[in-house]
């Protein structure tokens, strides 16, 4: 199974996506390494390189994801999935509060600890994006609402 992601399939992704991550809702503009696409499912793990497996992430978030494909819920020791673009609503699994993104279920507290949402390191760069005026974005805010 290939994991090429033609030019024309990239551009399709970021433009779904709003060119936000679709994990932590940073703008490419606002990340100095800007996003890329992510296999929601890896190639590894047997998933495809199509549109429906595919999320723009930015390259912070996708770096601390990897491969993987969910973690354990220590309170229950429950092997639980991250959250998928394709098939959940952020604001089901996470919520705004300020510069802090919270979760809310299960789903969304491993994949808030896996890709590091609220480390020191991210809260401080959406703290000054917060200050120019820059984070959240619209589109943004209009996920974190839905």
């Amino acid at each position: 199974m290939s994991s090429y992601v033609s030019d024309e399939l990239r551009r399709r992704v970021a433009t779904r996506a709003e060119h936000l991550c679709e994990y932590c809702l940073l703008h490419e503009e606002d990340s100095y390494y800007g996003c890329q696409v992510d296999h929601i499912i890896s190639v590894k793990h047997g998933g495809a390189t199509t549109a429906e497996n595919l999320a723009y992430a930015c390259a912070y978030c996708n770096r601390q994801k990897g491969s993987d494909i969910g973690s354990i819920v220590w309170e229950t020791n429950e092997f639980v999935r991250f959250f998928n673009p394709r098939q959940d609503l952020w604001a089901d699994h996470f919520e705004l509060d300020g510069i802090e993104i919270k979760p809310r279920t299960g789903i969304g507290q491993v994949t808030a600890r896996i890709l590091g949402f609220n480390e020191n390191d991210r809260l401080l760069e959406r703290k000054e994006l917060f200050e120019l005026g820059r984070y959240p974005s619209t589109a943004a805010l209009k996920r974190a609402a839905e």
